[in-house]
């Protein structure tokens, strides 16, 4: 065999072919948001993570190109729907249920949403990353309960508060620790449906 043949495509492509197990890829992509969570994004480098993980700088370079690469599949590796299976028979009682499941995650995912915030704007990829991880799944579920809402004759479709629901319940997610220097908690998300949501679209 000639040095070209022995250096064509299809002995490059099998060179950079990954052989990181799902396992091993799943513990990279930890390491990188609980990273971030912990320094924030521009804190974090290839370095640290392969320090953390005991791997080398190069095996993360050859899977992921770069940073924001890097943190974008781990964001997508780590898409979880936090509404879901939520159905209690009735909007108020689904809302509210949220308003509890949000409490018990909201320090975490908040934390990493402050720390990738100047970041997001920057990336694309990234920004999409994070609206496919931890924004859509949720707006989707939550326009899931609207819909059996108002299929059950709880609210007209068009009722103009419908449309903020996302909006009111993320929003104060985000916005809590900077007004008040706390998370939002299962207790003051619960205070702020009863509040806030539910007399805005008429079921108190």
């Amino acid at each position: 065999m000639t040095s070209q043949a022995a250096d064509g495509p299809e002995t490059v492509v099998a060179s950079r072919r990954s052989k990181i197990t799902p396992e091993r890829e799943q513990e990279f992509f930890d390491a990188v948001l609980e990273q971030i969570r912990e320094c924030g994004y521009e804190a974090l480098t290839m370095e640290g993570v392969a320090t953390s993980t005991r791997c080398s700088k190069s095996t993360l370079y050859r899977q992921w190109k770069t940073k924001p690469q890097f943190v974008a599949a781990a964001l997508r590796a780590n898409r979880q729907v936090r509404f879901c299976g939520i159905d209690t028979g009735s909007l108020a009682g689904d809302l509210r249920e949220a308003a509890r499941a949000a409490g018990t995650w909201s320090g975490r995912d908040t934390q990493l949403l402050q720390a990738l915030g100047h970041a997001v704007m920057q990336d694309e990829e990234l920004q999409q990353a994070l609206r496919d991880a931890l924004v859509e799944p949720e707006i989707e579920a939550l326009q899931e309960m609207i819909r059996r809402g108002v299929e059950r004759g709880e609210i007209a479709a068009d009722h103009p508060a419908l449309e903020y629901i996302p909006a009111q319940l993320l929003g104060v997610l985000r916005v809590r620790p900077v007004l008040e220097g706390q998370y939002a908690d299962e207790e003051y998300l619960a205070r702020f449906v009863e509040a806030a949501v539910l007399p805005a679209l008429g079921l108190t």
